[in-house]
């Protein structure tokens, strides 16, 4: 049992890796999508990743979960608005990448748990403790570098933080799983997609027909590149404990970070340097709180436990 634990937990481990390297070098799938726009790249997007999940849902056969959804105009209705809201943010983010924003895009990931915990706090009426909201001060001191430093507020890191935020808050009321939920949200998304794909063909501005069938494969492939991290993810979910998870996350911002600095030559002024700094050390406070809070959870969850045991006898031990 020992061994299977850990052989599931490895097998966790290495597919939380894959979801978030894989979230990590999206920004270099964007650019090859080109001369096609962000509006065009996103609705492929979502027209390719329902064709994609359904799939991948046939093959599995999870359709029950379909039929209850159908059932329940409420969590219906928040499905509808989580479609809207990662519309928005994946717009903005494929945007953003090909317009030479990497550095600022990675930005909305490294604040977004600042933004998730002072939305807790502003509509769920969450407390924080001390360290968190130290946290939440640094990161708004942040922001206010930033805005200095760039002329302007961050308006990019700011949007893909908040909406992802929202997504996060709205994905929690629904209670869907991970590929369940994307299927729900591109069905709601497919028949605009797809008719504005049509008005563009017609209008002579679309690209999938134009530029040769590696382009039009390319952008077919957006469907796999927005659902195959979701698969990691769910199967990393399951096996890793949310700790681990919750470390793992910060890889995919460092990763767009890297590849804005070293592969795109984004310019990094010191005033930049010293507005992600402040982020870091907001994480950095973050992160310790929460693996202390663990720690002290964990440690009285052994105190309470009964310190004598009934006799076992040899037919229990076998089960």
């Amino acid at each position: 049992m020992a061994g299977t634990s850990k052989g599931e937990g490895r097998i966790g481990l290495l597919n939380g890796l894959a979801a978030y390297g894989m979230w990590g070098l999206v920004p270099l799938f964007w650019p090859l999508l080109k001369p096609a726009g962000a509006v065009e790249i996103l609705a492929h997007r979502m027209v390719w990743s329902l064709a994609f999940v359904a799939v991948a849902l046939v093959v599995v056969r999870r359709w029950a979960w379909a039929g209850e959804l159908l059932r329940q105009p409420r969590r219906l209705g928040l499905v509808a608005i989580a479609a809207a809201v990662i519309t928005v943010n994946w717009g903005v983010y494929i945007w953003s990448v090909n317009s030479g924003h990497v550095v600022e895009a990675s930005l909305g990931y490294f604040i977004n748990p600042l933004v998730t915990i002072a939305m807790g706090v502003l509509l769920l009426k969450e407390r924080l403790r001390p360290v968190q909201w130290a946290a939440v001060g640094v990161g708004a001191a942040a922001v206010v570098v930033l805005t200095v430093g760039y002329g302007r507020p961050p308006w990019i890191s700011l949007c893909l933080a908040f909406s992802f935020a929202v997504y996060g808050l709205v994905k929690k009321k629904v209670n869907l799983g991970g590929v369940e939920s994307l299927a729900a949200e591109t069905a709601i998304q497919f028949l605009p997609a797809l008719g504005y794909l049509l008005w563009l063909s017609a209008q002579g501005g679309s690209t999938f027909a134009d530029e040769g069938a590696g382009h039009a494969a390319l952008l077919a492939a957006t469907g796999i590149v927005t659902a195959l991290p979701l698969v990691c993810f769910g199967a990393a979910a399951i096996r890793v404990p949310l700790s681990t998870l919750g470390l793992l996350q910060y890889l995919a911002p460092v990763f767009q970070f890297l590849l804005g600095i070293l592969y795109f030559h984004e310019a990094m002024p010191p005033e930049r340097w010293a507005g992600f700094a402040l982020v870091w050390l907001a994480l950095m406070l973050l992160t310790t709180d929460a693996w202390r809070t663990a720690h002290r959870l964990r440690t009285r969850s052994t105190n309470l436990r009964p310190t004598t045991r009934p006799e076992t006898s040899p037919a229990t031990l076998d089960v």
